[in-house]
C-alpha cells in the first residue's frame, strides 16, 4: 500500500476471546476502529482477523549444526511469518539477529540471548559451555544481550549416568536467578527430566520450556508460583525416534524418553487443569523445521485444552504474558486474517488468508 494508504479489515476482529468486532481500520501502520476521515485509497480484506500469532519457543539464525548466515535466517524468518507467526521468543541463539528490528517485513523478535548450558551437556555449538561457578556471570551477560529473557539448559544427559539429570547444584540457579531478576529479565530452562524442576521453581524460575517431566506433586508448586510451562508438542513427537537412535548406547535414557513422550497429553492438560499458564512454542530451529504454529495448536487441542485457551496461548494470552500488544487501539496492526472462526476449529490456524505486517499486507 502507498503512503497515507488505509486498511479496512471487516468482518469479524477477535480483539480477545470474547471481544468480537465488526471491523478496523489500519492507518499509519496502527490499528483504529474509528473509520478513518476522509479516508482515500482504501484497500478491504474481509475473514476472522487473530492479533498476530506467537511462537513462544522458537530459534531463528539456529542450524542443526550451529549458527547460520544471515541469508538462511531471513528464510526461517518469512517462513513464520508465513505461516503467521508475527511475535517470536527466540529461546536461545548463537547468531546476533539485531538486523532482523531493521526489517519491517519481518516478525519481531524477543531474544533470550545465546543458552547457557553445563560442559559438554548440551548441543554441539549451540550454548555457552560453562561450570557452576561462572553461572551467574553468563547469566548476567545475556540478560544485557537479551530482550528480557535468559535461557538456561536445565538438564540433559549425563552419560556417566546414562540418562537425564540435572545440570546444575541447587545454590548456583539461585543465584543465577536472582541476579537476572535483578537485572530485571526472566528467566527460562529446558527441562525435559522430572528431577530438575523442584530446585528451579523453588529459585524462582519464571518458565520452563517442554516441561515433559511435569508430575502430580510438582504442579501444585508450578500452579501456586505462577511459572509457565511451553510444552513445544511438536518437538516431543520427536521423542521415540531419538530414543531408538540411543537405546544401543543409553537404555535407560531412551526408556525414559519414551515414557515422558507417551504421558505427554496427560502432562500437559494436568498443568492446564491446575491453572499453571500454557503458551505456545514449536522449537523451530536446530533440527525442526518453522512455521509450525498451527500444528502446536492443534496438538494444545489434542492434548485437551479448550480451542479457545489454546488460540489464547498463541494470541491474546500469549502477547499479555511478553507484554506486546494485541488489537487494541493505537497498537501495531500485526494480524492475521483466517477463512473461519479459529476458536470453532483450530485447523484453519494452518490456512492464513492475509498476513499484516506493521499494517502492510505481506502475504
Amino acid at each position: 500500500m502507498s503512503d497515507g494508504a488505509v486498511l479496512h479489515v471487516k468482518g469479524r476482529v477477535l480483539a480477545g476471546p470474547e471481544d468480537v468486532r465488526d471491523e478496523l481500520w489500519v492507518v499509519g501502520g496502527r490499528v483504529s476502529y474509528d473509520r478513518p476521515a476522509g479516508a482515500r485509497d482504501v484497500r478491504t480484506v474481509e475473514g476472522w482477523a487473530l492479533p498476530g500469532l506467537v511462537d513462544a519457543h522458537c530459534h531463528v539464525g539456529l542450524g542443526a549444526e550451529g549458527p547460520v548466515d544471515a541469508a538462511t535466517a531471513e528464510k526461517q524468518a518469512l517462513t513464520d511469518r508465513e505461516a503467521g507467526t508475527l511475535l517470536i521468543r527466540d529461546a536461545g541463539s548463537p547468531s546476533d539477529t539485531r538486523w532482523v528490528d531493521d526489517r519491517e517485513d519481518l516478525p519481531k523478535i524477543i531474544r533470550a540471548g545465546r543458552h547457557i548450558a553445563r560442559t559438554r551437556r548440551y548441543i554441539r555449538n549451540f550454548a555457552w559451555e560453562i561450570e557452576p561457578g561462572d553461572l551467574v556471570a553468563y547469566v548476567a551477560q545475556e540478560a544485557r544481550r537479551g530482550d528480557g529473557w535468559v535461557k538456561l539448559v536445565g538438564d540433559w544427559i549425563d552419560r556417566d549416568l546414562g540418562d537425564l539429570a540435572p545440570c546444575w547444584p541447587r545454590e548456583a540457579v539461585e543465584a543465577a536467578i536472582a541476579e537476572a531478576h535483578r537485572l530485571g529479565a526472566r528467566v527460562t530452562a529446558h527441562c525435559f527430566a522430572e528431577s530438575s524442576l523442584r530446585d528451579l521453581v523453588e529459585a524462582g524460575i519464571d518458565c520452563i520450556e517442554h516441561a515433559t517431566g511435569l508430575t502430580e506433586d510438582l504442579i501444585p508448586l508450578f500452579a501456586e508460583r505462577g511459572v509457565a510451562i511451553v510444552p513445544t508438542l511438536v518437538n516431543i513427537a520427536t521423542f521415540p525416534q531419538l530414543a531408538a537412535g540411543g537405546e544401543s548406547r543409553y537404555p535407560r535414557w531412551s526408556a525414559h524418553m519414551r515414557r515422558l513422550h507417551e504421558r505427554r497429553y496427560d502432562t500437559v492438560r494436568g498443568a492446564y487443569d491446575a491453572g499453571i499458564p500454557v503458551y505456545v512454542g514449536t522449537d523451530a530451529g536446530g533440527s525442526l523445521a518453522h512455521g509450525l504454529v498451527a500444528a502446536e495448536v492443534a496438538e494444545l487441542v489434542a492434548a485437551g485444552i479448550p480451542a479457545v485457551d489454546a488460540v489464547s496461548a498463541t494470541s491474546w494470552g500469549a502477547r499479555a504474558w511478553l507484554g506486546r500488544p494485541g488489537l487494541e487501539e493505537g497498537a501495531p496492526a500485526d494480524l492475521v486474517v483466517y477463512e473461519g472462526d479459529p476458536r470453532a476449529d483450530v485447523r484453519v490456524l494452518a490456512a492464513p488468508r492475509r498476513v499484516v505486517l506493521n499494517g502492510i499486507v505481506v502475504e
